[in-house]
Order: C-alpha cells, then structure tokens, then sequence
C-alpha cells in the first residue's frame, strides 16, 4: 500500500466547518527508519507520539457538524505539522524524558526530506479546504493530564487562540456555561505559537478559528470519544451563533 501523509473525510460536506487533526496518527513511514523510531510500543502510545484519541473525536465530530476532516498521517516525532518550519522543536530528540533513537542523527538533509515527505502534503492539502468559502477552524487536540515530574494538570478542556481572535472566547463562555467543566484559558499552553498550524490556515487569513485541547484520559476509548464529540457539536454551533462571524 502506498504511504499517504494525510487522510481527509466527507471533503464535499457543506457546512462551514473545517475540523483538523494534526497529530492523529503514531505512524512511522516505512521510508524513515525503517518505519521504526527505536522507542519502545509504551512510548510510541504515550502522547509524545501522538495526541491520543483525537482523532476519533474529529472523525465523529465532522460526521456532527457535515464537516471535512482533515488529519496528518504521521507521528508528531517524525516531523510535527503544528510548527512552523523554522522552529526548533520541528525535529524532536528528546521529548517528556524519552530520547528519540531514530532521530538522533537527523541532520538538516533528513529534515528536509521528512518535510518534502510529510508536513508541506498535508499543509498543501490543509491550504486547499481552508480556503473554501467561510470556513470555520476548528483544530482538534488532546494533552495528557501529568507530564512527567510535573503536577497533574486540571483541566478537562482546553481552549487556545491568539490575542485579538473572535470566536474562541466565546466558545468558552458556552463550555463554562455547562457548568461541570474544568475550562482551560490558553491553558494548559499557550494560545499564540508563530508558524504553527492554526496560525498558518486561520489567524494570517483571518478565518474564525478555535485548537480545542481535550484531556486524553477523557477520550481514551470509544465511549468517551463519543461522547466528547456529541458533547462539543451543539457547543460549537450555539458558539457561531453568538458570535456573529
């Protein structure tokens, strides 16, 4: 079968939507490595290889929504598709205490082959649907709840957006409104990251946008993915509506 960097789903849905996965997959093609980084199977299913169960919530939540889906088809080890280019953190070889074997010696070539390779087809392809008429971004994400050596991180949801963008404060004034939800300002990272994905598609093209960050225990199997993602569709809509956009 031939590898494929991203996947998209229900491209010609119509609604204004446009749901983003960029790290949904812990997949290692086989052109890199040998299809094998050297982590050890407990690592490659931490989330420093890929943001747990976020892409079955984006899949159900474009389903929700009569949304496209797009999502990348690599692990965020070999090349992470929500930084910028230039950024030191593009290449990882260490993350959250684990060293990357199989990227220990990647120099500047290997760099620029994992991004021919990966990033700018799933960024080319990020490009096209987000700028269909009207579009609405909604970037899905998941974090875990303690790092290593670190404390256990409160929240349930996160919600991250730039200085001056419109839709995401809104959207957490109707998650707060729930009443149940532990709600993350630009928590639990920062809402502003030049170059990255978001920043790239939405805010430089000043498209509505919101990277929704959802605690990976909470979406670890089926149900709750389910669950998160019928809980987050009617929210999002009641959002739009109030915002005006």
């Amino acid at each position: 079968m031939t590898y494929t960097p991203y996947f998209t789903h229900g491209e010609d849905r119509p609604s204004r939507w446009l749901i983003t996965c960029d790290h949904a997959t812990n997949t290692v093609p086989p052109e890199i490595s040998n299809g094998d980084l050297g982590l050890a199977r407990e690592d490659m299913e931490r989330h420093i290889a890929y943001d747990v169960g976020a892409y079955e919530v984006a899949k159900h939540l474009g389903q929700l929504l009569n949304a496209p889906v797009i999502a990348s088809n690599f692990s965020r080890l070999v090349i992470d598709p929500n930084r910028g280019e230039d950024d030191p953190t593009l290449l990882m070889k260490l993350y959250d205490g684990s060293i990357i074997p199989g990227n220990r010696n990647a120099d500047a070539s290997e760099r620029e082959r994992r991004l021919n390779m990966c990033y700018r087809p799933y960024h080319r392809e990020l490009a096209r649907l987000a700028g269909l008429p009207h579009v609405v971004i909604v970037s899905l994400h998941s974090f875990t709840r303690q790092l290593r050596g670190r404390p256990p991180r409160p929240w349930h949801i996160g919600v991250l957006y730039p200085e001056g963008e419109r839709f995401s404060p809104v959207l957490i004034r109707e998650l707060q409104a729930q009443g149940d939800l532990c709600v993350g300002e630009n928590e639990p990272y920062t809402g502003y990251l030049p170059g990255d994905a978001i920043d790239k598609h939405g805010t430089a093209h000043n498209r509505p946008n919101t990277l929704i960050e959802l605690r990976n225990d909470l979406i670890a199997d089926h149900a709750g993915q389910r669950e998160w993602a019928e809980r987050l569709a009617p929210i999002l809509t009641n959002a739009l509506d109030a915002s005006g956009l």
